[in-house]
C-alpha cells in the first residue's frame, strides 16, 4: 500500500494521478501502451480502474468482453469479472492522505504502471510481467490467469474464515511480480471494537478525554495508576485521546482545565484546547487498516506512549522528552508548549495551502520526538498501521513524570 496525490496508469496499460496537498479533485491519466485495443474502466465513484480485451458493443453500448467484463455494458455500473488487474485507491483519507495499490485479489489479464505526476510524490508500483503467459495451469482462463479464490472458492485462498495459505499462489505469481497484493488482502479481519486502554503513569491526577468526529466523546479522572478501557467502533475516524491537566470540575461535571480544557465539560464532546499532545487514529480503514499516531500539531502538555497491545502487531510511537520544561519562550503556555501555529496563525506555522516546509520551532519538536507529527506536512512515516481488530494502550507519561504539575485542589466529580 502506498500514498500519493496525483496519479497515472498505463495498460502496458499506464494509470497516472496529478496530486496536491489540499483536497482537490484528483486527475487520472490512463494510457494504454498496447498494440491492440483495450476497454478501460473505472467503478463508479471510484476505487477501482482496470482494462478489458477482447470486446464486441453494440451503438448503444450492449456487449461483451472477454476479460474484466462488467455485465455486458460499456460504461461499467459496478466492478469487473475475473480475471483482471486492478488498480485500486482511497483518496484524501487519514491526514488526507491517498493510498493506492495494484491488486491481482481478481487475477490478471494485463500489465500495469500506476503512478503519482505530481512532484510531491515519486513512487509509483507496475507489474509487468507476462503472467498470462507464465499462469499456472490449475489458474489459466482465456485472455487472463485467475486468482486461486476465484478457481477453488476454499478457506485455503479466500481466507473467508480459516488463516490463509498462500503457498501455491504466492510461490508461483508472487516471483513473476512482487510488487502487488495478491492474497493477503483477502485476508479481511471481522471489524470488532477496539479496546483502548488508557493510563496515567503520571505522578499527578490527569484527566482524560476522548473524541471522534465519526462518534461520541468522554471524559474520566484519573488518578495516578489509574486505568479507564474505552470500546471504540469500528470504522471511527478522526479521533483523539488526550490528557488534562489540573482541572476542576463541579458535581454536574462543569469546570475547566489548564490544559486541554473542551468547553469546560468533563465528558467531552469537542477537541480539546491547545496545547495537548494527541493520540490520533482511524480504524478500519484502507484495507481494514488501523492508522494512529502522536500529533503535536496541537502544542505537547504531557509525554505520551501510543502503542498497540495485540499480539499482530508491535510497532507503538513514544513521546516522552520534558518539552515543557524546554519549552521556546514565543511558545511557552500554562502547563504545556504551544504549536508556532497556535501562536502566530501563519501560513508559514499552519500550512493553511499549498506545500510548507519544516521550520525551527517544528525542528524543536522533531528533535525531542522524532515519530511524532510535529507540523501540518509533517512526514507521512510518523503515522503507523495496525490490522483492523487491533486493541491498543495510551499511557501519560509512560516513562514517569518529567515535571511535576501543580494540580488544583480536588474536584467533586468523579
Amino acid at each position: 500500500m502506498m500514498s500519493f496525490r496525483n496519479i497515472s496508469m498505463y495498460y502496458f496499460v499506464c494509470v497516472a494521478v496529478h496530486g496536491i496537498t489540499l483536497a482537490n479533485a484528483a486527475t487520472f491519466s490512463i494510457q494504454n501502451n498496447f498494440p491492440y485495443t483495450v476497454w478501460a474502466a473505472a467503478a463508479p465513484g471510484g476505487a477501482r480502474i482496470w482494462a478489458r480485451t477482447g470486446c464486441e458493443f453494440n451503438e448503444s453500448g450492449q456487449g461483451k468482453c472477454q476479460t474484466g467484463d462488467c455485465v455486458g455494458l460499456l460504461q461499467c455500473q459496478g466492478y469487473g469479472l475475473p480475471p483482471n488487474t486492478l488498480a485500486e485507491y482511497t483518496l484524501n483519507q487519514f491526514d488526507g492522505m491517498d493510498f493506492f495499490d495494484i491488486s491481482l485479489v481478481d487475477g490478471f489479464n494485463v500489465p500495469m504502471e500506476f503512478s503519482p505526476t505530481s512532484g510531491g510524490c515519486n513512487r509509483g508500483i507496475n507489474c509487468t510481467s507476462q503472467i498470462v503467459g507464465q499462469c499456472p495451469s490449475e489458474l489459466q482462463t482465456p485472455g487472463g490467469c485467475n486468482n486461486p479464490c476465484t478457481v477453488f472458492k476454499t478457506d485455503e485462498y479466500c481466507c473467508n474464515s480459516a488463516p490463509c495459505n498462500t503457498k501455491l499462489a504466492k510461490m508461483k505469481l508472487e516471483s513473476l511480480s512482487p510488487f502487488f497484493f495478491p492474497f493477503v488482502a483477502l485476508c479481511f479481519t471481522v471489524a470488532t471494537a477496539a479496546t483502548f486502554t488508557i493510563r496515567n503513569n503520571c505522578s499527578y491526577t490527569v484527566w482524560a478525554a476522548a473524541v471522534a468526529a465519526s462518534a461520541g466523546g468522554g471524559g474520566k479522572r484519573l488518578e495516578s495508576g489509574a486505568t479507564w478501557n474505552l470500546n471504540v467502533k469500528p470504522g471511527t475516524r478522526g479521533a483523539r485521546i488526550w490528557a488534562r491537566t489540573n482541572c476542576q470540575f463541579d458535581e454536574a461535571g462543569r469546570g475547566r482545565c489548564k490544559t486541554g480544557d473542551c468547553g469546560g465539560r468533563l465528558k467531552c464532546k469537542a477537541y480539546g484546547k491547545p496545547p495537548n499532545t494527541l493520540a490520533e487514529f482511524a480504524l478500519n480503514q484502507y484495507k481494514n487498516l488501523d492508522f494512529f499516531h502522536i500529533s503535536l500539531v496541537d502544542g505537547f502538555n504531557v509525554p505520551m506512549e501510543f502503542s498497540p497491545t495485540s499480539a499482530l502487531c508491535k510497532k507503538g510511537i513514544q513521546c516522552t522528552a520534558d518539552i515543557v520544561r524546554q519549552c521556546p519562550k514565543e511558545l511557552k503556555a500554562p502547563g504545556g508548549c504551544n504549536n508556532p501555529c497556535t501562536v502566530f496563525k501563519t501560513q508559514q506555522y499552519c500550512c493553511y495551502y499549498g506545500k510548507c516546509d519544516p521550520t525551527d520551532f517544528s525542528k524543536f519538536f522533531k528533535a525531542r520526538c522524532p515519530n511524532a507529527y510535529t507540523y501540518p506536512r509533517d512526514d507521512p512515516s510518523s503515522t503507523v498501521t495496525c490490522p483492523g481488530g487491533t486493541n491498543y494502550k495510551v499511557v501519560f507519561c509512560p516513562i514517569g513524570s518529567p515535571h511535576l504539575e501543580m494540580v488544583a485542589s480536588m474536584s467533586q466529580e468523579e
